[in-house]
């Protein structure tokens, strides 16, 4: 049996992406023929039907997603293989981060360490908690800041950072277990302990959800609900008055920030660690290392 290339598991991915070869074809700036070919080329040398028609576009079989998942994982770990090889302090760093962290825990420790090292190639992608760690697993980011990974991912927690999930809502909110809550989108960690925090409670209040982490703060500023939400995010607010803290029991709850790699982390993964971790670089904001 032949290897398939990373071009045609890139095209074979494309297609798995948007379920359909027309879109694939402009998304590569290829005609659709090569897309196909590409495909039939890829079925014939692991003897698998990948995809099957369905209605006027397709789908993907059980083997076309297995397959896909391998795509992914192999195509990130052939850019981690060329970044690793490239010294650290002038490699290339992807880092993952949850909405509450990125804005609120990573910016300032961030511009400390472009400053220290200008050459590493910075990109920062803000995700859903669980997107982060499945593109963590597949090689296509470096590191990700959020809650607890889930257990039999095979990542690593490198450091963590003390943080608290507590109820906010506008100053004249009373009962905080009778106002609408507002949710974030699923795959959020804050949705999901606001959820259990129903169920421990006992209660099943109106709830709104508004998807991101943005809205939600935006919406609970104007009074429209309460929320669960890190209070690394809501300093000013409380300053201000405009929101204030409720008491719910069972909360504040404790959810510290976890700094998380695969088993063999990338070495300017390594760098951000260490600069993270390091008091004297990043002051209050430091996490403390495992």
């Amino acid at each position: 049996m032949g290897m398939v290339s990373a071009g045609r598991m890139e095209t074979f991915l494309a297609v798995a992406r948007h379920t359909s070869i027309r879109r694939a074809a402009a998304q590569l700036h290829v005609t659709e023929a090569a897309v196909s070919a590409a495909v039939a080329h890829i079925e014939k040398q692991l003897g698998a039907k990948l995809i099957a028609k369905s209605g006027r576009g397709i789908t993907l079989t059980e083997a076309g997603r297995v397959y896909a998942d391998y795509c992914r994982s192999i195509l990130g770990l052939m850019e981690e293989a060329q970044a690793a090889v490239r010294q650290a302090e002038t490699g290339r760093l992807r880092i993952g981060v949850v909405a509450t962290a990125g804005e609120y825990v990573l910016l300032r420790p961030l511009v400390s360490f472009r400053s220290r090292y200008p050459d590493i190639e910075l990109s920062l992608s803000i995700h859903p908690r669980d997107v982060l760690f499945l593109e963590l697993r597949h090689h296509e980011t470096d590191l990700v800041i959020a809650g607890r990974p889930p257990r039999d991912a095979g990542l690593v927690t490198r450091a963590r950072r003390a943080s608290q999930l507590v109820v906010v809502g506008p100053p004249h909110e009373r009962d905080a277990l009778r106002a609408t809550w507002l949710l974030r989108g699923r795959g959020s960690g804050t949705r999901e302990a606001t959820l259990s925090l129903f169920e421990r409670l006992q209660i099943n209040p109106p709830t709104l959800t508004l998807g991101t982490h943005g809205a939600v703060l935006a919406a609970a500023r104007e009074g429209l609900g309460v929320t669960l939400i890190h209070s690394d995010a809501i300093s000013q607010d409380l300053t201000s008055g405009v929101l204030r803290v409720l008491a719910v029991p069972g909360t504040p709850l404790d959810r510290p920030w976890h700094a998380t790699t695969t088993r063999s982390p990338a070495p300017t993964a390594r760098l951000f660690l260490s600069h993270i971790t390091d008091p004297a670089a990043v002051g209050k904001d430091a996490f403390q290392a495992l």
